[in-house]
């Protein structure tokens, strides 16, 4: 009984040790940062606003806000929303400085309301307005000019969230979301996509050439190239992934990281994606963990009696 004693002491001081040093070691070197659910209205940004610009920040979503009560016709947005495939057409043209994204589920991917405050004034709704004196020089300044009023907006949010819509695998939702900044070497994507399969190292290279000069063309638009992600879910903690993709600001103020308005089931289909090239053995890690266990407790308990019986006569 002796050693199960010493046992429980040392196993009772580890934890003291653990559970009372490690949080307050963590607290004080990552700020707890309390998510929304992925709810876009703008009490996030009115809460973490300079003085300056708080007043700037109600006016805005209050506006947003209001457009989200009318009722959309996806009918009239058709028309409006073909605008937009001026740049939104998947053919992988930068413009100024970062490719636009495909908007084939943007309606599955991103919330109403950050739809709205996108279209409204793209710098503001992606909480980057920190990086232009006027949030007109944003790259997606121009769509201000092509759909002005409220109801425009809403008509084209309704017709994106009645037919830019659709079941989604995870990778392509990391593409549509993430993938146009951020690569994925474990998932064989740059930002030009998935990198094909070349007969000779000449085309290789040749396609390198351009990842690279994309690669330029965004670290001048954000001040450095964006990192990979490929072990990104297991180098941050969840929490901080989910708070982090949500609002940027939150976790590092000042970024140059939109804000891209992912839904909560977006964010769940991204963050799959990210497990799978990540974090590929985690299911069958899942698995094999409770016999790994049950084999600890048999072994501690055959180890108990082997002790006893070689002991037996030294007591």
């Amino acid at each position: 009984m002796k050693e199960f004693k010493i046992l429980a002491v040392v196993v009772i001081l580890s934890l003291i040790t653990y559970w009372g040093v490690e949080p307050f070691a963590h607290s004080q070197m990552h700020k707890h940062v309390e998510g929304h659910n992925f709810v876009y209205d703008g009490t996030a940004d009115i809460a973490d606003a300079s003085k300056d610009k708080v007043a700037a920040k109600k006016a805005f979503w209050g506006e947003v806000n209001q457009i989200a009560k009318l009722p959309g016709n996806a009918a009239a947005g058709e028309a409006l929303f073909a605008t937009c495939m001026g740049c939104h057409n998947g053919a992988g043209i930068n413009m100024g400085g970062v490719i636009p994204p495909v908007l084939d589920h943007a309606g599955s991917l991103y919330d109403k309301n950050y739809l709205i405050a996108l279209i409204k004034d793209p710098a503001m709704a992606s909480n980057v307005d920190h990086k232009y004196a006027n949030t007109m020089m944003h790259p997606m300044g121009a769509v201000q000019a092509m759909v002005t009023t409220p109801q425009q907006i809403a008509d084209v949010v309704a017709y994106i969230k009645a037919k830019k819509v659709g079941k989604m695998t995870p990778q392509v939702a990391y593409e549509e979301a993430c993938g146009r900044c951020h690569a994925n070497r474990y998932g064989n994507l740059t930002q030009l996509g998935a990198t094909p399969k070349f007969k000779t190292e000449k085309e290789a290279l040749a396609h390198q050439m351009k990842v690279l000069d994309e690669q330029d063309l965004i670290k001048k638009y954000m001040g450095k190239l964006p990192p990979d992600l490929s072990i990104m879910i297991r180098a941050r903690s969840e929490q901080y992934m989910e708070t982090f993709i949500e609002n940027p600001q939150t976790q590092l103020p000042g970024t140059s990281m939109p804000r891209v308005g992912l839904t909560k089931e977006g964010y769940e289909e991204v963050k799959a994606y990210l497990e799978e090239t990540g974090d590929p053995s985690k299911d069958a890690r899942h698995a094999i963990g409770p016999w790994v266990i049950l084999f600890f407790v048999i072994f501690t308990i055959l180890a108990y009696f082997w002790k006893k019986h070689h002991w037996k006569d030294l007591h």
